[in-house]
């Protein structure tokens, strides 16, 4: 499978000085490139803006702006940008509200610094990474809003882009939950053949992350059979 060469650009927000600087130099000391850091909301966008991180690690509980609307602003500004929220709340309110806001993975702060780091290089490469028992909660929430009328993204607008037939079949293992590796296998398929049906599917469908295509796939049954 095709690795990524470049170093992945990372960029840590937590307002406490300690907490950040010990996972901005797990992040360094493992072949990541940490291009900035902040400790409050206001300081985050403007240093993610001009530094362009890859992934931000954010923390929710920010002075100045909260977390989630750092991540709104930064996505909306960024698309391609990978969000991996790391914080000391698994309220079920804190983690739906974060991955609406555009975050594509949550993480507990009681993570090992193994288990952040894994998840940093996973979030890098489009996998919805969270913390065991918090990615059911997110795909149940997804189906009840699925089930509601008038969801659907695109009801209404005429001539909804056709997709081909792998990347359907990618996109359904994608709802199913499967992580990029995971429908690699299954296909036999390259990791990086994987990550192109997604993006062909991001484009075709004007979605911008992940976790908006794992909500349109649920909202047309795809996480079926």
């Amino acid at each position: 499978m095709t690795q990524r060469q470049d170093p992945i650009r990372v960029m840590v927000v937590d307002d406490h000085p300690m907490w950040r600087d010990a996972v901005a130099r797990d992040l360094a000391e493992s072949g990541f490139e940490v291009v900035a850091t902040a400790g409050d909301g206001e300081q985050a966008v403007r240093r993610a803006m001009a530094a362009a991180p890859d992934v931000l690690v954010l923390d929710l509980n920010l002075p100045a702006k909260p977390g989630v609307q750092v991540c709104k602003e930064l996505v909306a500004h960024n698309p391609a940008l990978r969000v991996l929220v790391l914080s000391a709340s698994g309220e079920h309110a804190d983690v739906l509200e974060a991955v609406k806001s555009g975050a594509t993975g949550y993480l507990l702060k009681s993570a090992s610094t193994g288990e952040l780091l894994d998840a940093v290089r996973r979030t890098a490469v489009g996998d919805a990474v969270f913390t065991p028992g918090l990615a059911g909660l997110v795909l149940g929430e997804y189906r009840r809003l699925a089930a509601e009328p008038a969801s659907a993204p695109d009801a209404g607008v005429p001539g909804t882009p056709r997709l081909t037939e792998r990347e359907t079949e990618v996109l359904r293992l994608v709802a199913k939950g499967l992580s990029y590796k995971q429908i690699a296998e299954r296909l036999v398929i390259s990791h990086r053949t994987v990550q192109n049906h997604v993006q062909n599917t991001l484009g075709k469908l004007q979605l911008h992350n992940r976790v908006e295509l794992v909500r349109y796939a649920i909202e047309r049954g795809l996480d079926g059979e």
